[in-house]
């Protein structure tokens, strides 16, 4: 702690009671949840823990486990799969690395496999695990297994490891298509370990749920049946998630025993600084005001932000302020995805030993990976769930002692309504971890790998879709080939390499400085690429501004200078949506309710220039991309003809309403789905004609009185509600989808009834972010007619529910 300076038990509770003494009602500061310390609840070591082992640990200070500890060590002894839910920093390591050091100890030929979803929480694993086993004077080899592991190592792992601890993505690509040199490590395989369960959701734990599918079914060949035991934070359905991602029965254990230190967690709402238009002051100036505030008094404190992009924003305001003298270069670090492998590491060690005092991150750092104890933690943005937010609540005051958490609400409805609605937070977690492992393009993918491995048979069991009907089709395409009642991989390319667990392209774009010998500084994802690396964009790595001056998008590279400007980029991105298919209808006389199989083009087209210090558009600039597409699964629903003559409105004024809906149901439905805003995304066209909510976003104000202009050159006439059908969709944003639309299908009357209850409180005048967004984009009528249209619908009150 060399350079922390004034870094006393006193220094946090110092800002704590600034925030007391200066709120103001639920203006400003909405409410202080004061989280008293809580004492540990302990039972005694079980007789099966041998007496060597649990004497370790009462040397290491654990006289006595805490009671969830104690309750899974029997679920696990008595050999059943075990999921362990309780918060961060309860002890949950110990729940799983006693009956593996057990199962050793009693076998020394038995095996076991710690899964984690980051490099950097299996080696913080393999740290502690090697701890335990010096004090055993033990001869337990626990090794790291993944890309930095190097070449003449990975023999003597497979030959000697009793503990493997790796990642998915390793397991995935570099395990289990080489199971025949790990044919004694799964014939012996005792215990599977996989932390941070809450994060196997979406497109990463359909993916991964297929991996464990490939595990058990080689762990069966070779001759073993492991047991799971499972860890995760808190979310409404730990024992539902697991059960789904390894397809067995679990046993949950939720009652947590462990203390607590003191915590103050606070809800800011940015003051309104234009009352007529609902405008706040910048959610990201005012977390950097508060961030100050902890980094001021000497605690050293996290910041996550929401985004890539304003991780960068956030580092360089901090750094401008803090790092005004040479020796006070480094206090401030960003840390994101994307970074280089050795810079996050570092950054992680320089938390640990004090050496940074505040470090600006996405949702990477929420993870229990060690970064010591930190004792305040800012959150700029509601992280899109309660289990997340508690998460990064929980990376200050790790440990006993005061800590605080602020999380600072942006302008949308999503944050408004939790930070004006404590209770809500406050309340039981109402979230769902959601996978759909059966996603035919996810699964294809891994029957491939299957395959690859070891010959498949028809009546073997890979998921619920018919596994005879898709082997058939992966032989017509030349990929397998059938040899009595087995289908073989016949191909020379090697399937795992080319399937990203992690997003549905693999195909990451490599960031090059051109002034330091086309040296690589980081990478961007295949998604995100587009919108982050065209030609003329800022790019922004560890607060240093980059001039993307060539995209080579073929070879996915980007050559970048470094420039020193006031200002960075944001993309401008119009989608188009058409109907495939439709699975389900349910007809009112208002509306026809849907969900089905739609595809989705989007493209980049355009970006803005936004200015760092006031964070005003300053121009404006075009790209030129090719298209990006994709089938996905969507819910929607089309508004009746006969239902919008009876409201009086006119074409334009509905076409501002469904907009302003549109918007509305894209950041409420967050509450009812365990998901980000960005899992899933809206559009707003007609059935028939195809507009679309980016054509008329650009079109508004440009086009002739009366005539909105369609993407395909039609001139549609404003007034008119003849052949119109206007129709809302909230699609998954993930090839082939993942769940969310048929539950939003079946919640389609909450998600319009708390909308309703979000706009008509809201004391804007003609709409504003925090409602049906703000009028310039939305339209002027928008408010009003997103009213009535919501009143109408709801107005038998059967289809209004809680």
């Amino acid at each position: 702690m060399a350079r922390m300076q004034g870094n006393s038990p006193r220094s946090v509770e110092g800002v704590i009671d600034d925030f007391v003494s200066a709120r103001r009602g639920r203006e400003i500061i909405t409410h202080i949840e004061h989280i008293k310390a809580r004492e540990a609840r302990h039972a005694p070591w079980p007789s099966e823990v041998p007496g060597d082992l649990a004497g370790v640990f009462q040397n290491r200070g654990i006289k006595e486990p805490y009671l969830h500890q104690h309750k899974a060590w029997n679920a696990i002894f008595e050999g059943r799969h075990t999921v362990i839910v309780t918060p961060t920093a309860s002890g949950k390591t110990l729940c799983y690395n006693v009956p593996v050091l057990k199962a050793i100890l009693g076998d020394p030929s038995a095996r076991n496999l710690y899964l984690f979803p980051t490099k950097a929480l299996s080696q913080d694993q393999v740290a502690e695990l090697q701890e335990i086993v010096n004090d055993l004077g033990s001869s337990i080899c626990t090794y790291t297994y993944d890309g930095d592991t190097p070449a003449d190592a990975r023999r003597a792992i497979r030959a000697r490891a009793h503990v493997v601890v790796s990642n998915p993505d390793m397991l995935h690509t570099a395990i289990l298509p080489h199971h025949a040199k790990w044919a004694n490590f799964f014939g012996n395989l005792k215990y599977v370990v996989i932390d941070e369960l809450h994060t196997y959701r979406g497109v990463f734990g359909s993916h991964f749920c297929n991996v464990i599918r490939r595990l058990k079914r080689l762990a069966a060949f070779h001759g073993s049946r492991p047991v799971f035991i499972l860890c995760s934070a808190t979310i409404a359905n730990p024992g539902e998630l697991a059960s789904k991602l390894i397809e067995e029965e679990v046993s949950l254990i939720d009652e947590n025993g462990a203390p607590s230190g003191e915590k103050f967690f606070i809800f800011y709402n940015p003051p309104v600084i234009n009352a007529q238009l609902g405008i706040r002051k910048s959610y990201l100036t005012t977390a950097r005001s508060i961030a100050m505030k902890f980094l001021g008094s000497g605690a050293q404190t996290i910041v996550f932000a929401s985004s890539r992009l304003n991780v960068e924003v956030l580092t360089r305001y901090l750094k401008e302020r803090l790092e005004r003298r040479p020796d006070m270069k480094g206090l401030i670090r960003g840390y994101r995805g994307g970074y280089l492998p050795t810079t996050r590491r570092e950054i992680e060690r320089g938390l640990r030993t004090g050496e940074i005092l505040g470090v600006v991150s996405t949702n990477a750092l929420e993870l229990g990976i060690d970064i010591g104890t930190l004792q305040a933690c800012v959150m700029a943005g509601y992280p899109g769930s309660v289990a997340s937010t508690w998460q990064q609540a929980g990376r200050a005051g790790r440990h006993r002692g005061v800590s605080a958490a602020v999380f600072v609400a942006r302008s949308d409805p999503l944050d408004q309504f939790i930070v004006n609605h404590p209770e809500y937070f406050f309340g039981k977690s109402p979230e769902h971890g959601l996978i759909n492992a059966d996603n035919l393009q996810i699964l294809v993918s891994h029957i491939k790998c299957a395959a690859f491995e070891l010959p498949l048979k028809e009546d073997e069991r890979f998921g619920r879709e018919n596994l005879g009907e898709i082997l058939r089709y992966l032989e017509e395409k030349g990929i397998l080939h059938r040899a009595g009642d087995a289908w073989h991989w016949t191909q020379e390319t090697y399937p795992a390499d080319e399937i990203s667990l992690r997003t549905i392209s693999n195909e990451n774009f490599v960031v090059m400085d051109m002034d330091a010998e086309n040296r690589v500084i980081a990478e961007v994802d295949f998604t995100s690429a587009p919108s982050t690396l065209y030609e003329d964009a800022i790019y922004l790595c560890e607060a240093q501004s980059y001039h993307v001056k060539k995209l080579d998008y073929a070879q996915r590279k980007a050559f970048v200078r470094k420039v020193d400007v006031e200002y960075y980029t944001d993309a401008i991105t119009s989608t188009k949506v058409r109907i495939l298919e439709s699975f389900a209808q349910n007809y009112t006389s208002e509306l026809t309710r849907e969900h089905g199989e739609v595809h989705v083009a989007w493209k980049v087209s355009g970006f803005k220039k936004i200015k760092f210090s006031t964070r005003e558009n300053v121009g404006y600039g075009p790209i030129s991309l090719p298209d990006q597409e994709m089938h996905t699964t969507a819910y929607w629903f089309t508004v009746k003809p006969a239902f919008l003559f009876e409201m009086g409105f006119t074409r334009a004024q509905v076409i501002d309403g469904l907009m302003g809906v549109a918007y509305l149901l894209h950041h409420t439905a967050p509450f009812l789905l365990m998901c980000d805003t960005r899992d899933i995304q809206r559009s707003v066209g007609d059935r028939n004609a195809q507009w679309f909510v980016g054509t008329l976003a650009r079109e508004r104000g440009r086009s002739a009185p009366g005539i909105i202009h369609s993407d395909d050159g039609m001139e549609l006439p404003v007034d008119s509600l003849e052949r119109f059908e206007p129709t809302i969709f909230l699609y998954d944003d993930y090839p082939g989808g993942i769940g969310f639309s048929p539950l939003l299908y079946d919640y389609h009357g909450t998600l319009l009834s708390r909308s309703l209850s979000i706009v008509s409180r809201c004391p804007c005048s003609a709409g504003c972010p925090s409602c049906v967004g703000p009028p310039e984009e939305m339209g002027k009528e928008s408010k009003k007619t997103a009213l009535e249209f919501l009143r109408r619908v709801l107005r038998d009150e059967s289809q209004v529910q809680a």
